[in-house]
């Protein structure tokens, strides 16, 4: 028997706990118990989000909320600064497209991220942009970009900034309200430890007016309607009732951890399992500010990245990911977000010597644990 771990950026494990709350008999939408319920997950998401704007949930993936983040914000015929540095950034750029909103795009290499500089040099030079787009964690490669910086940019302009924190919300700091930034999207699937199938949207003062003024064409993701139905504590469709009971439970873990030692983990986690795999002499993906979410790491030379991936799976029952895009079979990904702890990432290291052994790469076995172990020894 082989113990099956997961530890790909995303999905995450489930806490048993939460499993539990779950699998309680189903409540309907419509009841006391369900306001009683989306009561104290309406409060909890304020304090996740770190606004006093009302947090706006769907029921559907993080796609959805990007989506969502669009049609309500903007009209065909309006410009948007696109920063796209990973496959998360082009999913920004596929979405506006498709609405017949033209984007402005600051490339950067995958592996690498956008200075404020260029957004704020991108705004000075196009006139009439109506907002910037980014992700916060770029899972594709393990970069953090500065939101705070950008936001710093956008607040004395007429431009909004959208943040996709899909792979950050509850992992990395992201002050919503004392950073500036107008409209945040989230998922369930990665920080919040719960099954894919929830999404959020919270949007600013400044962002709200943007949707008063929007045309693009919008029916489920209909913010402005979603807001007054949950003004009355009411949703407009049938939420995902199972999930925001789990939520309610997860809400009740973060705060009983506090959200700075959540930040702190995870954190402590990404820097042992950098300090792990460059013990090895692999080479850590993301040349500059790398993300507390996962650790993209390129593999040995005349190694296809999806055997790593592979053997993972095969030989330790353990699901990691590999590369995305332009990057497929030549990285692989360590995920060490939500549910993850020191031994989650002594684990999915020894396993890596193992695999790396098998692979016929030379391995100096026991350096990448001692890496790591070093990292967790550090006084606190």
């Amino acid at each position: 028997m082989k113990k099956y771990q997961l530890m790909a950026p995303g999905p995450t494990p489930v806490p048993s706990n939460v499993l539990l709350a779950m699998a309680q008999p189903m409540i309907h939408h419509r009841t006391p118990a369900y306001e009683a319920l989306f009561t104290e997950v309406r409060a909890g998401l304020k304090k996740l989000f770190q606004t006093a704007q009302d947090v706006i949930p769907f029921t559907c993936s993080g796609t959805g909320a990007l989506e969502a983040a669009v049609v309500n914000t903007l009209s065909a015929g309006d410009t948007v600064v696109v920063v796209r540095a990973g496959k998360f950034g082009e999913r920004w750029v596929e979405i506006a497209t498709a609405y017949g909103v033209n984007v402005v795009e600051l490339v950067a290499p995958f592996g690498e991220t956008v200075p404020a500089a260029r957004v704020q040099e991108a705004l000075a030079k196009t006139p009439g942009v109506k907002a910037v787009l980014t992700q916060h964690s770029e899972s594709s490669t393990g970069v953090l970009h500065d939101v705070a910086s950008y936001a710093a940019v956008t607040r004395g302009h007429d431009a909004i900034l959208i943040v996709d924190a899909v792979s950050s919300l509850g992992i990395a700091d992201l002050q919503m309200d004392a950073w500036g930034v107008d409209v945040v999207v989230a998922g369930s699937q990665k920080g919040l430890m719960l099954p894919p199938g929830l999404a959020f949207c919270a949007v600013s003062e400044k962002a709200w007016r943007h949707v008063a003024a929007s045309k693009l064409p919008k029916y489920y993701f209909d913010l402005a309607k979603e807001r007054a139905a949950n003004a009355k504590n009411d949703v407009r469709f049938t939420p995902a009732v199972s999930i925001v009971v789990g939520l309610r439970e997860v809400f009740r873990m973060l705060e009983a951890e506090g959200y700075p030692n959540v930040f702190r983990r995870h954190d402590r986690l990404a820097r042992a399992t950098r300090a792990g795999v460059e013990a090895l002499g692999l080479q850590v993906f993301a040349k500059t500010n790398p993300s507390p979410a996962l650790t993209p790491v390129l593999a040995p030379r005349g190694i296809d990245s999806e055997q790593i991936v592979a053997a993972y799976s095969q030989t330790h029952n353990i699901t990691i990911a590999g590369g995305q895009g332009e990057m497929k079979g030549q990285l692989f990904r360590l995920g060490h977000m939500g549910y993850a702890a020191d031994f989650d990432v002594i684990v999915a290291l020894s396993a890596l010597e193992q695999v790396l052994a098998s692979l016929g790469v030379p391995v100096d076995f026991g350096a990448s644990i001692r890496g790591a172990q070093k990292v967790f020894a550090e006084r606190v």
